[in-house]
C-alpha cells in the first residue's frame, strides 16, 4: 500500500485498529509501524519537512512550493547532479558546482533510514565535503524504495550496489531543527550542523 493511502486512511480503518489494539495483551511486544510510517514520524519529529509526491507533476509542484516559500527564484543553487539540473531546468535557477553564495543545496541521497529518520549520503552526493560546508537549506529528492530500516541496511545496500567501487564520505544527517541561540552555546552540539531539510519523496512502489 502506498504511503499516501496509509497516511489518509478512512476513520473506520482507524477505529478497527484501535479495537485490535484493545484486544492485545499488555505483555505482548509492541507492533512496529511499517518502514515508511516510521521514517515519516522520526524525520518530522526531528524538524524535517516531508513532501509526498504521487507522480512527477507533484514533485515539480512541491519543489515550486519550497522556492515560493523562501523566494528562491533566480537564485544560485548548489547542484552537482546533471539529472537534477535537467529535471528542474524550468525555474530560472543558476546551478553551480561551487558552494559559495548558494541559497540552497539540491541533491539526491543514498537511502533514508526508518529507525531514526536520518538521511544517508555519500561522496556520490557530497563529494568530499562535510554537511557543515553546505548551505543551510537542503532540498533532497528520494523515492519510497530508498527507505530502509537501519543505517546498517543502508550501508549493505551501498556495498551491494557499488561492488568494488564503494563511495567514500558516507554520512548521515538527522539534525533538522531550526538552530536556536541556546543550542549554539551547547558544547554537546558543537560541530553538528542543523540543516533546514525538505525531503521530496516520490512514490515508486
Amino acid at each position: 500500500m502506498s504511503i499516501f493511502k496509509k497516511l489518509f486512511k478512512k476513520s473506520t480503518d482507524s477505529e478497527s485498529s484501535q479495537n485490535k489494539d484493545a484486544g492485545r495483551s499488555k505483555y505482548m511486544p509492541e507492533e512496529k509501524l511499517p518502514l515508511d510510517e516510521r521514517f515519516i514520524h522520526n524525520f518530522t519529529t526531528q524538524g524535517g519537512r516531508f513532501l509526498y509526491s504521487l507522480d512527477e507533476s507533484e514533485v515539480q509542484a512541491n519543489f515550486e512550493d519550497v522556492l515560493v516559500e523562501h523566494d528562491f527564484f533566480e537564485t544560485k543553487v548548489l547542484c552537482t547532479d546533471s539529472n537534477l539540473r535537467n529535471r528542474f531546468n524550468s525555474y530560472n535557477l543558476q546551478f553551480s558546482d561551487i558552494h559559495d553564495d548558494c541559497s540552497f543545496f539540491l541533491t539526491t541521497c543514498e537511502y533514508i533510514i526508518a529507525d531514526n529518520g536520518a538521511i544517508l549520503f555519500s561522496s556520490n552526493q557530497l563529494k568530499e565535503k562535510k554537511p557543515v560546508d553546505f548551505p543551510e537549506t537542503m532540498i533532497v529528492l528520494a523515492t519510497a524504495s530508498q527507505i530502509v530500516e537501519s543505517i546498517g541496511e543502508g550501508l549493505r545496500g551501498i556495498k551491494h550496489r557499488s561492488g568494488s567501487n564503494i563511495p567514500t564520505n558516507i554520512t548521515t544527517l538527522k539534525n533538522f531543527e531550526e538552530p536556536k541561540v541556546q543550542e549554539k552555546k551547547d558544547l554537546m552540539n558543537y560541530g553538528v550542523p542543523n540543516k533546514r531539510v525538505y525531503l521530496i519523496l516520490l512514490e515508486d512502489l
